[in-house]
């Protein structure tokens, strides 16, 4: 194996970085250590010994904290990267020519001499490595080619997010090789976010791809088309309790339609008083005028839009708390938010018989009694809840959750202080 690699890991640089990202304690640093070295063996397997410089480099999943279905109507957020991660061994190359080589996926090789957008590749990862290389060429940055092997544990379909962390990745990487790392982490949010929406086809917001890229918690407010981004320091296990997400099943394939009527009910609201989003709106005249918008658009609407209103608010809440260390008011803030998704948006269930995230959350609640929270993750219907539960409390927790949903449902998070970094293997 690499001699490079080999020292390096055995270095107190290396077990500093890993304690940054993933935690402490022997156990996590064997754990990174087994997991980082498998992409080396894989690099070697693959392209052979590494003949330049070379790198690891690392972009976190993130956990939406608050703010839920806010975004976008140009409301506020509250999200938070996470100690889980996408992570890449690369060497720089010189034949302008990308290999991404990600586990349990065939390789998938770019020609950067030709960036242009080609349709047929909407939707596939090839498309979002074209797709960096081109718009950060368009923004003026320097491209190149690289070999990379790529393992995440930033599960598909988890909510956490695991195609931001790969967007935010590959941008990092050739910011890394080819720029110095220089790279604004909220204009490597805005890069992967244009990639998704012109080279992949997907119009999304900026939330999933900010929160990877800048790490730690982060408040962002949407109001403008230059959002706002603060990160804020937050350590939930330093103050004894433990950020979970449960996986409680369901299948979010036919849901399509379920999550695109929220944004146009709320839309419709804010048409009403001739504006484009809800953010736009007045919240007092809303009130004024309830009795009319529901005569134009209907009960679900109205309500959809009252969560809009009052969960914007509760994210400066929310940021408050944090700011002060009262979580007991933070975990208020954050079951109010749950039962407002639950009651006024809606989104906690589309089928009447498919309810596996009503389960986790009365389940949850009944646990813990009061002392900590639960709510609705990401965009609900189907999927994960969050809760964050006391550590004295937590084998139980996971054991009760798991004896419902399965080994391996119940996922403990860390909310990792930094987004996207490079690594140099000296």
């Amino acid at each position: 194996m690499n001699n490079q690699w080999m020292a390096y890991s055995a270095s107190e640089v290396f077990a500093s970085r890993i304690e940054t990202l993933y935690g402490g304690g022997e156990q996590v640093l064997r754990a990174q250590q087994a997991r980082y070295g498998k992409l080396v063996e894989r690099f070697e397997a693959r392209f052979g010994a590494p003949q330049g410089e070379i790198y690891f480099f690392s972009a976190p999943g993130r956990t939406e904290i608050g703010g839920n279905h806010t975004d976008h109507n140009n409301g506020r957020c509250l999200a938070a990267a996470v100690n889980l991660d996408t992570v890449a061994f690369v060497e720089k190359t010189e034949d302008n020519v990308i290999v991404v080589d990600s586990e349990g996926f065939p390789p998938i090789t770019v020609q950067i001499d030709d960036l242009k957008i080609i349709e047929a590749e909407f939707g596939t990862t090839r498309s979002l490595i074209r797709g960096t290389a081109g718009v950060m060429r368009d923004m003026g940055y320097a491209v190149g080619g690289f070999r990379a092997t790529v393992s995440s544990s930033v599960l598909r379909g988890s909510g956490l997010s695991s195609s931001a962390a790969f967007e935010v990745l590959i941008g990092a990487i050739m910011d890394g090789l080819y720029n110095g790392f220089v790279v604004d982490a909220k204009i490597r949010a805005i890069i992967a976010q244009k990639v998704e929406n012109i080279y992949f086809g997907k119009p999304c917001g900026l939330l999933d791809q900010m929160a990877s890229s800048v790490g730690g918690m982060v408040t962002m407010d949407f109001r403008t088309a230059d959002p706002q981004v603060e990160a804020i320091a937050c350590d939930f296990a330093a103050q004894g309790y433990a950020l979970c997400v449960v996986n409680t099943g369901g299948d979010h394939g036919d849901l399509t339609d379920d999550y695109a009527a929220i944004r146009k009910e709320m839309e419709a609201v804010a048409a009403q008083f001739g504006k484009r989003v809800l953010r736009e709106v007045d919240p007092e005249a809303f009130e004024a005028n309830i009795p009319a918008v529901r005569a134009a658009v209907g009960d679900r609407p109205v309500l959809r839009a009252m969560h809009f209103f009052d969960d914007n608010a509760r994210v400066v809440e929310q940021v408050a708390a944090i700011r002060n260390g009262d979580l007991a008011t933070f975990f208020d803030a954050v079951k109010r938010s749950g039962d407002s998704s639950w009651k006024l948006l809606q989104n906690v269930y589309a089928r009447p018989n498919q309810q596996q995230m009503s389960m986790g959350i009365e389940l949850s609640r009944r646990f813990l009694k009061g002392d900590g929270a639960q709510r609705v993750h990401g965009g609900g219907f189907a999927g994960t809840i969050q809760a964050y539960v006391p550590m004295e409390r937590l084998d139980a927790y996971v054991a009760m959750i798991e004896s419902v949903f399965g080994e391996g449902s119940c996922c403990v998070l860390r909310v990792r202080p930094e987004g996207a970094v490079m690594m140099p293997i000296r």
